[in-house]
């Protein structure tokens, strides 16, 4: 089975084109709902945030306050490394296990923001960077996640460069055209693409 890393920048539309491979039947595995399932209420990861960033952090309904824990990360390198260090052994393992439970599929796609700043490189065959310039990045940012336009352009930067992600791919799909149908159609060949790679 060809295991598929797809990545990119912040806002360059990871979630959209990971949905167009999933309607064609490709098995999806999305790191960043891993992540958020370790944060909720009894999950692995709550207890171990909570007691680090204390109940300010917390809703009045105790789960974890996710805009105000990405602020103070983002604010705080020493706080990121802590969440990151204590999250991604835990979120590495359940990928393991996920793509263990598709290992009858032609191929299954794990979408892994943070690919080449971790070392989730190590479970997949090939690399998909979803590229898109850093001004759309930034514009999409703020427009979905409501934050200001300071925070968009902090969050950009803490991240690889879009030249960097690029030197370091197998494949790349061009989100910059808003036409859905050109995503389409550039899904569509890297499909066919991976199910001859996969034979």
């Amino acid at each position: 089975m060809l295991v598929i890393g797809l990545t990119g920048g912040i806002a360059s539309g990871k979630t959209t084109v990971s949905n167009l491979f999933s309607n064609l039947g490709v098995p999806i595995i999305d790191t960043d709902l891993i992540s958020r399932h370790l944060l909720e209420r009894d999950a692995p990861g709550y207890k171990k945030v909570v007691e680090h960033f204390g109940d300010e952090i917390l809703h009045k309904d105790q789960q974890i306050d996710r805009p105000r824990l990405r602020r103070i990360v983002f604010d705080d390198e020493a706080n990121r490394q802590w969440l990151e260090a204590t999250l991604h052994p835990i979120i590495y393992q359940q990928t393991m296990q996920q793509i263990e439970q598709h290992k009858k599929s032609a191929y299954v796609i794990v979408v892994i923001p943070l690919l080449f700043e971790t070392d989730f490189q190590t479970l997949v065959n090939r690399i998909l960077v979803i590229d898109c310039c850093s001004d759309n990045q930034i514009k999409r940012l703020v427009a979905r996640d409501s934050i200001d336009l300071d925070l968009a352009q902090q969050m950009l930067a803490q991240q690889w460069s879009n030249e960097d992600r690029l030197n370091q791919a197998d494949d790349v799909i061009q989100n910059d055209n808003e036409q859905d149908t050109d995503l389409n159609l550039q899904v569509a060949k890297m499909h066919q693409k991976y199910l001859l790679l996969a034979d």
